[in-house]
């Protein structure tokens, strides 16, 4: 069957930006335009030819506008198949018209429930009930009808409404899809927003995400991969997806990757805290007094694997914390604070050699809520986990050993066994002054990310502790920890051969701390 030739249009949106346009031109093809409402309103106030649609149904809005488009004359001529004579009965029958397009977007929902201060009956009155429904007829009849629900859609129905009068089955299957997908997200939001406040059923039956594109990429984590960024719309504004970005280059995949894995070492602490990671891994970490001193000592605590790396910090970068990024031996692809000065601002993008390219990218407060769940997508299907974001109860914690730590090793290994668990598994550390010295990460072997660690550690290691994120299987990473110059160790313990690691720790007499928690990073 031909396609139907367009004479009728019903127009119901929120987002009124080119819609005045769009149905002018509408009017100037023969068009008919049928309305309600607000939108009515601003066609009639731009000179435009309006059917109101209570006109046409003979029943008024009522309820505050609740119930407008809620009418079997209005899904009736939508819904009619064109190619069923019983359809075409009653559509004569009842004295309905046809409808062609369907030109709908939605109550602002999203963008009233992310306003400060929203209310919950603010929240209700911005569900919107007949939008999805006309949408969803439109999409469901797209043998015959089109559907837009975006003004980037006008154009392309236009040049074909131009050329035909028409618009090919193939626009309109493509709108279809777009239209399912816009609804789908919309109640996903609604969803997520009333999950806020229900809390009997953790882990729900049915699982509804809803992203919305924040941006193309360039590539993904190699050129010849297509990529984009979504966000979450109720997600926490501190998350390093929604930084603002202050300068530099367009960000790339694995910049959001490195800048999330900065943001959470550094927000890990209370202290002025900085952390260096390359490939998703922390290579440098420290506290100290001022973030300057504690971004100094995260650098050197791997100078030749923090080059062309991200930085997170956790205060406000300022002219001190600046300067120290002026070292010419220095590069940096990123950079994500709380905020920046205007003083560290000007040093940034005037002095280093790499000034014109340095991301800066402002996260703002980080005080604020975390997501509660953490989402790994597999092929077909996503993993959904509590996130591991709240700290370790150290009265749980144990001393194993006959050698108890010293009150500054307690202090040290506290900060040891933070920045563990950012590392991938397994994943051992070793500090020493509140600064990673060398890190092992993501081996099939637990002692071989011990020897990197040490490796990595250098002459530094002897005094330094050592964390792992599991518990050890065997006594031969103590045997190295203990000969390499290691003074305490931290872990889970949990092993079946917990006492055997015990008793090398005892033979060399090394304080050892089970914390009765792992914390693997897959």
């Amino acid at each position: 069957m031909e396609s139907p030739k367009v004479e009728r249009a019903l127009i119901s949106v929120s987002d009124k930006t080119g819609v005045a346009e769009f149905a002018r031109e509408l009017v100037s093809l023969g068009i008919q335009i049928l309305s309600t409402g607000g939108t009515r309103a601003h066609l009639e106030s731009q000179g435009i030819p309006v059917t109101d649609i209570s006109q046409y149904t003979g029943f008024p809005e009522v309820m505050g506008g609740r119930v407008k488009t809620l009418h079997p004359k209005v899904f009736g001529a939508i819904l009619c198949r064109r190619n069923e004579p019983a359809d075409l009965q009653v559509v004569a029958e009842h004295g309905m018209w046809t409808i062609e397009l369907v030109v709908v977007n939605l109550y602002p929902f999203e963008a009233t429930v992310t306003r400060p201060k929203c209310t919950w009956e603010e929240a209700i009155e911005n569900i919107d009930i007949g939008g999805p429904s006309l949408i969803r007829a439109a999409a469901k009849n797209h043998a015959f009808v089109t559907v837009a629900t975006r003004p980037d859609h006008y154009p392309l129905i236009l040049d074909q409404l131009r050329a035909t009068g028409r618009t090919t089955p193939e626009l309109r299957r493509q709108l279809a899809a777009e239209a399912f997908r816009h609804t789908a997200y919309y109640d996903s939001v609604i969803a997520a927003y009333f999950c806020r406040y229900v809390r009997d059923e953790e882990l729900p039956a049915e699982l509804a995400l809803g992203y919305r594109r924040l941006s193309a990429l360039r590539y993904g984590e190699n050129p010849h991969q297509k990529a984009a960024v979504y966000i979450e719309p109720l997600a926490p504004q501190s998350a390093a997806i929604r930084a603002v970005q202050l300068h530099g280059k367009e960000l790339s995949f694995n910049n959001l990757l490195d800048l999330e894995s900065a943001l959470e070492v550094a927000r890990s602490f209370a202290e002025p805290a900085a952390a260096v990671i390359k490939h998703n891994n922390p290579c440098g970490a420290a506290v100290a007094p001022t973030l300057a001193e504690a971004l100094r000592k995260a650098l050197a605590g791997d100078p030749v694997s923090a080059f062309g790396s991200v930085l997170g910090l956790n205060r406000p970068v300022d002219k001190a914390t600046a300067e120290v990024l002026t070292d010419p031996g220095l590069f940096i692809e990123a950079i994500i604070a709380p905020d920046f000065t205007a003083e560290a601002l000007e040093i940034l993008t005037t002095k280093p050699k790499w000034r014109a390219n340095v991301r800066l990218m402002k996260s703002g407060p980080l005080e604020g809520l975390r997501a509660r769940w953490a989402y790994r997508f597999l092929e077909g299907g996503v993993l959904v986990q509590e996130a591991d974001i709240l700290p370790d109860p150290e009265d749980e914690w144990r001393v194993v050993t006959t050698a108890r730590p010293t009150e500054e090793q307690l202090a040290e290994l506290r900060f040891a066994w933070t920045v563990v668990r950012h590392v991938k598994s397994n994943a051992i550390v070793v500090t020493k002054d509140h600064m990673l010295l060398g890190a092992g990460a993501g081996q099939m072997s637990r002692v071989d990310s011990v020897e990197i660690a040490i490796k990595k550690a250098g002459d530094r290691v002897k005094g330094a502790v050592l964390a792992s994120d599991a518990f050890f299987p065997f006594a031969d990473s103590i045997e190295l920890a203990a000969k390499a110059g290691i003074a305490a160790i931290i872990q889970p313990g949990g092993s079946v051969r917990d006492q055997e690691v015990i008793e090398a720790c005892n033979r060399y007499g090394l304080p050892m701390i089970f914390t009765g928690r792992r914390h693997f990073k897959h």
